[in-house]
């Protein structure tokens, strides 16, 4: 009797033993003689309990988790392979109360289908919206994306659409999409979990965005750090091929659009979208002045589409559904949905894709079912490394790119990192300020030479002398307005927010500094 069980071969999932439960399930089951077929998935992303296998059954997919190897013999004793009672047994996948409150759009499949087969993701509603894509035609595209409120989800918040109307009509012989998969942020996954889970849709929003501008070429820049998406992506990418839904004339259309991976060596900066166009072609990952914009000057100086994983792999579901189906979604001038993602000191760490408008507290205390410590929750960092620190006075702010503007922080790409009580907000500040040094691509003195005066500033805080703190002010004002790109733009917020929110920290005299910033 053939039984079919899905196991993630997601990163995080792997390194929480999945390849020895999988070697596990595989022994054990050609010892009772039963027929397995193992489907390696992506992860459903609650990393607590991975790694999570699935157990197809009448009544649905069973989960069980977290399981090691040392518990398969166990568990098919006690009947893993028809659903059965045991401790680890978690009901159906979807019952699981983290998993049942999200709205799922842009992973909606993560975690259910073979990454790496073409069938199946269309079995499960891939490749609906290029169907619809080529119906609609380049106008009719660019309108739907514009009429969804898509914002960038790597963090900028910049109008998907709006971008794509830009290059659609700019005139050139070669245009370009560039997907930015260099996912750089602390306590950030969701880019991987995609190419890792779910690749295609990636791949099917790139083709619909090559479509509605006029470009038939794309590049996905990936940092080194993902060899495992690489690979799950590089796979995709040939059954694409095979498949018709990549090279010439896209699925029986008059239209040509191929994908080239290209690997990135780690530096922050190239994260930045016109550092990151430097290292494609193959120089040093430096910023570019503005203007020109890349969608008039990009990639080898042609009209170019540099977008996030997420924001294209958000694309189908609108072009499937309908503009209006996704902008039901979200709060304010923040429409459609967020993968949140919940790391550090919490309890309930994972991927959470809501629509925009859960507060902070709402993600950390009830959803993230507060610190793993089980200590007080002191601090939140949003938005990677160089995000603001927010306090407890701040968890009724509701997860909006404006409203985290007007409380001096930003969404940046959805990564939430918890602190607790035990933190030292000094010491975090000062991290910031060593991490831009370090990455800097040095081409602007403000984040250059600032950065590194930053260091020296804080530590003599640090000895004592409160006076530096109005230096350190006057510094982070300079980096905000005078760096030529985000990285020092944005590496006073998490100082700033410390100084603002948890003077304490800095010694006499921060706390009215803190006051007068006010």
């Amino acid at each position: 009797m053939s039984v079919t069980i899905y196991l993630p071969k997601d990163a995080a999932a792997l390194a929480l033993g999945a390849d020895e439960v999988a070697a596990e399930l595989t022994r054990l089951a050609r010892a009772a003689g039963r027929d397995l077929n193992l489907v390696r998935t992506g992860s459903r992303g609650l990393f607590w309990l991975e790694p999570m296998i699935e157990v197809a059954t009448p009544a649905g997919r069973i989960a069980y988790g977290p399981v090691e190897a040392s518990d398969v013999e166990r568990l098919i004793a006690a009947g893993l392979f028809e659903g059965g009672a045991h401790p680890l047994r978690l009901g159906t996948a979807a019952s699981i109360p983290f998993l049942a409150r999200q709205t799922r759009l842009t992973f909606a499949r993560t975690g259910i289908v073979d990454p790496a087969s073409v069938e199946d993701y269309r079995a499960h509603g891939g490749w609906a919206g290029l169907e619809r894509a080529l119906e609609l035609g380049p106008e009719g595209i660019v309108e739907e994306v514009v009429q969804s409120g898509l914002r960038g989800r790597g963090g900028a918040g910049f109008p998907t659409g709006v971008k794509w109307r830009t290059v659609a009509a700019a005139k050139a012989p070669q245009k370009y999409i560039v997907c930015n998969a260099d996912e750089g942020d602390s306590g950030t996954y969701a880019d991987r979990m995609i190419m890792e889970g779910d690749p295609f849709v990636l791949i099917e929003g790139m083709v619909i965005a090559g479509i509605a501008v006029g470009a038939t070429r794309g590049y996905v820049y990936l940092r080194s750090e993902y060899p495992h998406a690489a690979a799950a992506f590089a796979l995709a990418l040939d059954e694409a091929r095979r498949a018709g839904l990549l090279g010439r004339r896209i699925g029986g259309s008059a239209h040509d659009f191929d994908i080239k991976l290209r690997m990135g060596a780690g530096a922050y900066v190239c994260g930045e979208e016109t550092a990151l166009l430097d290292s494609i072609e193959g120089k040093r990952g430096q910023v570019r002045a503005k203007p020109p914009l890349p969608a008039h000057q990009g990639l080898f100086g042609r009209p170019t589409v540099i977008n996030n994983v997420i924001s294209l792999a958000s694309v189908p579901f609108i072009l499937a559904e309908g503009a209006g189906a996704y902008r039901d979604f979200g709060m304010g001038r923040s429409r459609g949905t967020m993968p949140i993602q919940l790391a550090g000191n919490v309890r309930f760490g994972g991927l959470y894709e809501t629509g925009f408008g859960v507060t902070l507290g709402e993600l950390v205390d009830e959803i993230g079912g507060g610190t793993a410590s089980g200590r007080p929750v002191r601090a939140v960092q949003v938005g990677g490394p160089l995000g603001a620190y927010f306090p407890r006075a701040l968890f009724d702010t509701p997860f909006d790119y404006e409203a985290f503007a007007a409380a001096g922080g930003l969404i940046g790409h959805g990564g939430v990192v918890v602190f607790d009580d035990t933190v030292d907000l000094r010491a975090q500040a000062r991290f910031a300020m060593e991490f831009c040094a370090i990455e800097s691509c040095g081409k602007c003195t403000p984040c250059r030479i600032g950065s590194t005066r930053g260091v020296e500033v804080i530590d003599r805080i640090g000895a004592g002398d409160p006076k530096q703190i109005t230096l350190l002010r006057d510094l982070c004002e300079t980096m905000k307005f005078g760096s030529l790109c985000a990285l020092g733009g944005f590496a006073p917020y998490p100082v700033l927010s410390a100084l603002d929110h948890f003077p304490e920290d800095f010694g006499a005299g921060a706390a009215g500094s803190a006051a007068a910033a006010e």
